[in-house]
């Protein structure tokens, strides 16, 4: 009797904290942090156990255990008042959400890769196409999507340089950029442009979306635009080099004629916007460039700066693949489009539209 075809796997990847003091005593710091982040959202200890499921002895007793251990409350507790978070207790929960956003895109890399080589195990005949893009919030709602669908993708997140090289070297089937509208579009445009080719390649819109500066809520240093990063002692986190970002941000400073090394913090980096916007909202820097998305996450202050779209180049053959036409129907369907408009600072009007390199940017 034949082998039944097995369903195509799916594989998550979560980071878990354990603290102690020795390997063989330690907490589970995973149940406290998703504890702590809860009570700092209900202002309820027992309205937090309520909705993680735990009995409120349990919870106090994880809090307990946690304080012995720190040597200081997590917790102020007042009667009639609720609970709140302490400073240890905040910095717990910012260093799990810094965490979170920092290993977030070399997670779902990882698991979609392990979900590949499972596939490849169970002789899947199928092929897979390859997405290598930017982590970001529309390529995360796309996964999401495809995933509902049962649409298979083999996903790889890299800067927008280089996915667009992955893809001149026959590496990936879609390649995830973004360039800015307006003055700098055509300058942006040709750092890609060197690796398509306009008969080989076309680009598939996903979303115009808005960047600008990330700064804590209530914008207490009353920063106002670019210009403001030359202050003395203002601590920026950047972009690491080859992503879109840092180059709209080198372009930026460019016109305001700031040189970079002016600029204080500018070799701290972190992977994806919301990795900056949890370090700007953790208080671990003053600002940082992004996405209004992530800013909106964190409960940031937003500066807009400009718009940009966002594509996906594919080699123009591929377009009448079998395997690329369940993406491109994806990304045209109007569930889709209705997830990126609901995203903060994205617009959707466009996503799914196929455009020739003139199209997009002229000759």
């Amino acid at each position: 009797m034949p082998a039944r075809s097995a369903a195509a796997l799916h594989v998550s990847l979560h980071p878990h904290w354990r603290v102690g003091r020795s390997e063989s005593d330690t907490l589970d710091a995973t149940a406290l942090l998703d504890l702590l982040a809860t009570v700092q959202g209900t202002g309820s200890i027992a309205q937090a156990g309520r909705e993680l499921g735990l009995s409120y002895r349990h919870a106090w007793g994880l809090l307990q255990q946690a304080e012995a251990l720190f040597g200081q409350p997590l917790l102020m507790r007042g009667r009639g008042r609720g609970s709140a978070l302490t400073e240890l207790g905040e910095k717990l929960v910012w260093a799990d959400a810094r965490i979170g956003a920092r290993l977030q895109p070399l997670l779902e890399s990882l698991a979609s890769e392990l979900e590949g080589e499972l596939g490849r195990v169970q002789r899947r005949t199928r092929a897979v196409p390859r997405l290598h893009a930017s982590h970001g919030f529309a390529v995360a709602a796309l996964r999401e999507q495809l995933a509902a669908r049962e649409v298979a993708v083999e996903v790889r997140y890299r800067n927008s340089l280089e996915a667009v090289a992955a893809l001149a070297h026959g590496e990936c089937e879609l390649a995830g950029f973004h360039v800015p509208l307006g003055a700098f579009e055509a300058e942006a445009a040709a750092r890609y442009r060197a690796w398509l080719q306009p008969e080989r390649h076309r680009l598939v819109h996903l979303a115009v979306r808005t960047q600008g500066l990330f700064v804590a809520p209530g914008n207490p240093l009353g920063l106002s635009g670019l210009a403001d990063l030359g202050r003395p002692g203002l601590r920026f986190v950047n972009r690491p080099e080859g992503s879109g970002t840092r180059v709209l941000t080198e372009l930026l400073l460019q016109r305001q004629g700031l040189a970079a090394r002016a600029v204080s913090g500018w070799d701290n980096t972190e992977l994806t916007h919301a990795a900056v916007a949890a370090y700007v909202a953790s208080g671990m820097a003053d600002v940082g460039i992004g996405v209004q998305t992530a800013a909106q996450r964190f409960g940031l202050h937003f500066i807009p700066l400009l718009r940009e779209r966002y594509f996906f180049a594919v080699p123009a053959d591929a377009l009448q693949r079998d395997t690329l036409k369940p993406v491109l129907a994806v990304l045209r369907s109007p569930a889709f489009r209705a997830r990126v408009a609901a995203l903060k600072g994205y617009e959707a009007a466009q996503t799914g539209q196929v455009l020739t390199l003139g199209e997009a940017f002229g000759a």
